[in-house]
């Protein structure tokens, strides 16, 4: 684990979180009325369908997590810029929306996918950095992007700091991968608690925060004469 980059940065923090974000999508597409909590294309997609359908409401079960998702990136800036450890309270706020996601019935499907799709935006908002590089841990598409440009600049240059990207990034798209399984093999088990199985993992990463040691201050000290 590099020391160099602050702990939310570091690879053990960014692959729970990312199992988390796969397990999240995994469960609100099993278990939620195949919505998917992270992916917002395939929901505008499908919202764009049923308005040209005129199903308004199937368009309104996708329109419900744009709009979550979209304020809860806002509720995350907000954090960002009025709260010091702003990361640790939008974790704090992400488990405990979560494990109330796991309390709620099937009749009420829109309003848990709706509280999902608002904390993966959370997260996505606060965890935007892996190790100094730039990624998601609740999506694939940029990630694989990235992990295809950095690839085929190691390939045309031989750099090793792209070739570093690239294991990463294709790391963590596996990882992805793994948090969808982790998340199928959930709510067969558990149904809706499922859910709860994405808390213990973002638990995980608030206790690793919370180790951190801060950097000491500045000595502004004059320098003895």
């Amino acid at each position: 684990m590099n020391q160099t980059h602050p702990a939310a940065e570091r690879l053990l923090p960014v692959a729970l979180l990312t199992l988390s974000g796969g397990l999240q999508d995994t469960y609100t597409y099993l278990r939620r009325g195949k919505v998917f909590a992270n992916a917002q294309t395939g929901n505008i997609v499908l919202l764009g369908q049923s308005l040209f359908d005129g199903d308004w409401g199937r368009a309104a079960r996708y329109l419900l997590p744009v709009l979550a998702f979209a304020l809860g990136v806002a509720a995350a800036e907000w954090l960002r810029v009025r709260r010091p450890r702003w990361q640790r309270r939008v974790l704090l706020w992400e488990i405990l929306l979560l494990f109330l996601v796991g309390f709620i019935p099937h009749s009420l499907d829109q309003l848990a996918n709706a509280l999902v799709s608002f904390s993966c935006a959370m997260q996505v908002q606060a965890f935007r950095q892996m190790e100094g590089f730039a990624f998601a841990s609740t999506m694939c598409i940029g990630n694989l992007r990235s992990g295809m440009e950095a690839l085929c600049a190691f390939m045309r240059t031989g750099d090793l700091l792209e070739r570093k990207k690239a294991r990463l990034y294709f790391f963590v798209i596996l990882l992805f991968a793994l948090g969808a399984e982790m998340g199928s093999l959930a709510v067969e088990l558990l149904d809706l608690p499922a859910i709860w199985l994405s808390c213990v993992l973002l638990a995980a990463v608030l206790g690793l925060l919370l180790s951190e040691t801060p950097s000491p201050a500045p000595d502004n000290s004059p320098p003895d004469c």
